[in-house]
């Protein structure tokens, strides 16, 4: 049967049946929240395995893309790349069928950022003309940011390349923005310019002197139905040096943004825009219905951190649950009785000994459950919070499985729950 293979985990007696994947070799994390590392088949997990863990990447180190087999066990390198970082690792995202894996690598003589379709089963592979951040689901598609100046806002997400080879976008650029790539053919466009997104969306954003500011774009993803994106812009007062903690925890020094549009870059909207992240805010995401995003928020000056949903046009931003408060990397179950999230180990609902829950909510009866606990903490991640592990938990496509991170034997490692028993 699937996962007997594997290990259970049964530190803290968790509520739901679990397992690590990763049991021999550790170093590894799945992409995110919003992505399953699961194939569509059910069948395998991909995952990103580091070369190290106790210090940032340099250009040019190259890291293992691996497949495990979660029926019979088998773990392999079936590609390394030089294009990650050590948050989302190569941007690992599966296709439309197990045929299709697409991640991030970085040509080293020009240090051009590109992604490669791979098929994992035969080993051919496609050299994509742009980037993935995010797949569709329907395979037509990936949308990304510029891979290149992600590390401009924010240390440990995009690729890591000479510093010198990364553009600075001063005020809202008309030759940058988030990519479309077709993966039938490998050609990009530009599909939303920064310039676009900050004048062109209704309802718009209102700042005053845009061009006084360092504009990039950073998170992008496709809802479940492949019909809708949502694009994150971040911007900062233009500096003479280098910025490179433009985000520190949830206290923005930058401004930030959600948009929403479609594919073929109609029906722009921003959803939620610098007003509400000021207060502050992280982590949206789609609902299953594909119309409205789910994050945490603030919605009272200096009131507490909320589950917060939105509608794609900028309507209905209210609080899921007036007093059940928000945390880590929520997503939204379907039915919307049901809220899944992680926590930081910083946050009032960890545990305070480095481990963190896995939070389950009912919003109808207002009480939530650890499912799981899990150690999170490194000895690394204190003084280079690129290095810190989050769980990430991330539903598969069938809704029963949630794939999350820790980090246990001291290692990275990777651990699946079946969540049968709890979902309605």
């Amino acid at each position: 049967m699937m996962f007997d293979c594997f290990p259970r985990y049964t530190d803290h007696d968790p509520k739901v049946p679990v397992w690590c994947v990763t049991p021999d070799t550790g170093r590894a994390i799945h992409r995110f929240f919003d992505t399953s590392p699961m194939s569509p088949s059910g069948r395998y997990l991909a995952v990103f395995r580091f070369p190290f863990e106790d210090h940032l990447p340099k250009p040019g180190d190259m890291g293992d893309v691996c497949i495990i087999d979660l029926q019979t066990g088998e773990d392999r390198v079936v590609a390394q790349t030089c294009g990650w970082e050590t948050q989302l690792g190569a941007n690992i995202n599966w296709g439309a069928t197990d045929h299709e894996l697409y991640f991030n690598d970085v040509d080293i003589h020009t240090w051009e950022p590109f992604a490669w379709k791979l098929d994992p089963v035969t080993g051919s592979k496609q050299r994509m003309q742009g980037t993935v951040y995010h797949a569709s689901p329907d395979g037509k598609y990936l949308i990304s940011a510029n891979m290149r100046t992600m590390r401009r806002t924010q240390p440990g997400y995009g690729v890591c390349i000479p510093v010198d080879q990364m553009r600075h976008n001063i005020g809202p650029s008309k030759d940058d923005g988030f990519y479309l790539t077709d993966t039938s053919t490998g050609a990009c466009r530009l599909l939303a310019s920064i310039h676009d997104l900050f004048f062109c969306a209704n309802p718009g954003m209102s700042i005053d002197d845009a061009n006084a500011y360092e504009i990039y774009g950073f998170h992008s993803k496709f809802n479940q139905q492949s019909d809708r994106l949502m694009l994150s812009l971040r911007w900062y007062p233009k500096r003479a040096a280098d910025q490179w903690n433009a985000f520190d925890g949830f206290h923005h020094t930058v401004n930030y943004a959600w948009l929403t549009l479609k594919p073929d870059g109609s029906g722009m909207h921003c959803a939620v825009g610098p007003e509400y992240w000021k207060r502050p805010g992280h982590h949206a995401t789609w609902f299953t219905d594909g119309e409205h995003i789910s994050m945490n928020l603030v919605m009272e000056d200096d009131g507490p951190l909320s589950l917060v949903r939105a509608r794609y046009d900028g309507t209905d931003i209210r609080k899921m649950h007036d007093v059940i408060p928000g945390s880590g990397h929520p997503t939204v179950v379907p039915g919307e009785r049901y809220v899944l999230s992680d926590t930081y180990i910083y946050e009032p609902m960890a545990f305070g000994d480095g481990s963190v829950p896995l939070r389950w909510i009912d919003l109808q009866q207002g009480v939530e459950e650890c499912l799981v606990r899990i150690h999170t903490e490194s000895e690394y991640q204190q003084e280079i919070s690129p290095l810190r592990i989050d769980p990430h938990p991330a539903w598969d496509r069938s809704g029963r499985f949630v794939t999350f991170n820790g980090y246990v034997g001291q290692t990275r490692r990777v651990f699946i729950a079946d969540m049968q028993s709890v979902l309605p």
